[in-house]
């Protein structure tokens, strides 16, 4: 295999893969990070935001992303939004290699393929369009016309999404004249309004009490399941990351963490109920995050010990240092 220089590492494994006859990492994946980096250089000082992250995301998948503040949330989100380019590594979604596209293509991406939801409403909607004017912006701009018939069917498709999003009755609302939650359902319908493959959020319920955030929620789960929307949301609310089938921790610029909650019925009440079970994750090139609260728990640092054994691998504190 020949390499070229400037190749990457994200490159190499997918060349070798198709060497071996294996299929590439994330082909069956709506969206897809392979060995992520973003390095942020700041007055001759570097801050690597992600440190090699991966993460697959299935089509039609409603999941959250949680973490601290400077764990690379936002960073991650910026990327797939086609906000922000990353550093190395790979990023893909329905097929844009986010590395490579023009600044023509990035606009066309963030306008045909990605919606976007801020957590600050002011950011969302424009102050001197209605509910529904809003939601015809991004369409009209989409199109690059404006005769009647499109006109027509851009504000039956508004008036659509406000249905369905139960805001009937806002269409002719400004946004001052709205709730802080009917303003954030409005904002999805607005990122909703050209079909998007992919809907991201950043901390849509952060400025909103626990009431209004199901609200929001809701929203979020009615595009999942009837348009079949793919979602992904950043949340510190952990209301919300707990209503999701996928939780995905981040820490230190890498998925550290899954939580994948799935229901089943009691045996004895009839009753359904939702069990959940937390993962670490082992990334690509091996590398697992242990939850702090264990190894804070049996004085682990520096470095474990490992044993192989037949079914599992036994990670035990390292007993000189004990």
């Amino acid at each position: 295999m020949t390499v070229n220089p400037g190749t990457s590492l994200a490159d190499l494994a997918r060349a070798a893969a198709a060497t071996r006859g294996e299929p590439a990492y994330g082909h069956d994946a709506l969206i897809t990070c392979d060995r992520l980096v973003r390095i942020f250089s700041t007055a001759g000082i570097e801050v690597q935001a992600l440190q090699g992250l991966d993460l697959l995301v299935r089509k039609g998948e409603l999941l959250a992303l949680v973490g601290a503040s400077g764990s690379g949330k936002s960073t991650l989100m910026n990327i797939l939004a086609g906000l922000d380019t990353p550093t190395a590594g790979a990023a893909r979604v329905a097929g844009h290699d986010l590395l490579a596209m023009t600044p023509k293509s990035r606009l066309a991406y963030r306008r045909h393929t990605v919606g976007f939801v801020w957590q600050q409403t002011s950011r969302n909607l424009l102050p001197y369009l209605t509910a529904a004017q809003n939601i015809t912006l991004p369409l009209g701009l989409a199109e690059g016309h404006r005769r009647r018939s499109a006109r027509a069917r851009h504000t039956a498709r508004a008036l659509e999404l406000l249905d369905l999003l139960g805001l009937a009755d806002c269409a002719d609302r400004h946004p001052h004249e709205m709730s802080g939650g009917q303003q954030q359902r409005v904002a999805i319908a607005v990122a909703l309004a050209n079909d998007p493959e992919v809907l991201l959020a950043d901390e849509p319920t952060g400025e909103l009490d626990s009431h209004t955030a199901h609200q929001i929620f809701a929203a979020f789960r009615t595009a999942n399941e009837e348009l079949g929307t793919t979602i992904v949301i950043v949340t510190h609310d952990q209301t919300v990351a707990s209503e999701v089938r996928r939780t995905v921790a981040i820490r230190d610029g890498r998925t550290s963490t899954e939580v994948l909650r799935r229901s089943e019925v009691d045996e004895t009440t009839g009753h359904e109920r939702v069990v959940a079970r937390e993962y670490a994750m082992l990334d690509r090139a091996g590398r697992l995050q242990l939850p702090a609260e264990y190894t804070r728990a049996l004085g682990m640092r520096d470095r474990v010990a490992l044993e192989l054994e037949p079914d599992h691998i036994a990670v035990r504190p390292d007993e000189e240092n004990s």
